[in-house]
Parts: C-alpha cells; sequence; structure tokens
C-alpha cells in the first residue's frame, strides 16, 4: 500500500512532529502547577531528559504519545501500513529504550510516571497522578 502523501509532503509533516511542549504535556504541566506542584522540565542530568521533575518529591514524569512508545491495546497506536518492519523496529527501540531510562532512574531513587496521550483525552489521569506523586507521604 502506497503512502496517501507524497515525498515532500510526508517529510514536512514529520519535521512539525515535537518532542517536547506538546499539548499533553503542557495539559499536564498546568493541571500539576494548577495544584500546587511544582516541577522543572527536561532535565538534561537524569537518564532520559524526563519531561517533568518534581524534585521534593523524587519522582519523574514521562507524558508519552501512543503512537511513538507503542502503548499496548490503545486505538491511537497502529502500525503504519507501509515500511511495517521499519516501523516496528523503531518503535520497538522505542519501548526498549524507555525501560532502560525507567530503571536507571529508579536504581537512583526516582518514582517514574508515565501519563499516555490517551488518558489525557479521557481526562482519567488526573486523580492517578496526584495520587502516584502522594504516594510515598502516606506511609510515613
Amino acid at each position: 500500500m502506497a503512502d496517501v502523501h507524497d515525498k515532500a509532503t510526508r517529510s514536512y509533516n514529520m519535521s512539525r512532529i515535537r518532542n517536547k511542549d506538546t499539548k499533553p504535556e503542557i495539559l499536564v504541566r498546568k493541571f500539576l502547577f494548577a495544584n500546587g506542584f511544582r516541577y522543572r522540565l527536561n532535565d538534561k542530568k537524569l537518564p532520559g531528559k524526563p519531561d517533568i521533575v518534581l524534585p521534593k518529591y523524587k519522582t519523574v514524569v514521562f507524558v508519552n504519545g501512543c503512537f511513538w512508545h507503542g502503548h499496548e491495546n490503545c486505538k491511537y497506536f497502529k502500525l503504519p501500513a507501509t515500511r511495517t518492519e521499519w516501523w516496528k523496529e523503531k518503535i520497538e527501540g522505542n519501548i526498549k529504550n524507555d525501560i532502560k531510562k525507567h530503571n536507571q532512574l529508579r536504581e537512583t531513587g526516582y518514582k517514574v510516571i508515565v501519563v499516555w496521550g490517551c488518558e489525557i483525552k479521557n481526562k482519567t489521569v488526573y486523580n492517578r497522578l496526584i495520587d502516584e506523586i502522594n504516594e510515598d507521604k502516606r506511609k510515613y
């Protein structure tokens, strides 16, 4: 099956995809700030440059796009019909890299929270996010 766009159009579309300050990321940041959480963004000193770092809680938040990070059983994740093998390798590589970076962060004492783009669309993530950030405070 051929691509629905010509090469120049596809190239332009792909160049417009952002890796930070995405709409889902901004929505999560606004929610956290409105609820009194203060954070840093894309800390280069930490493995994987987490989207949001909450130093006070030693917690990081990754806001993952369902397609790029291979969200399993999600209606927004579907392998493309063209260059399927290349895309499969690309996304599997992203997943392996995510796991590696998350493990490195956990080894240094950080709690890792992953927020998926589809969760933001359904607004199901916000209560879970606050619960997970505050989870350690309840243990004491």
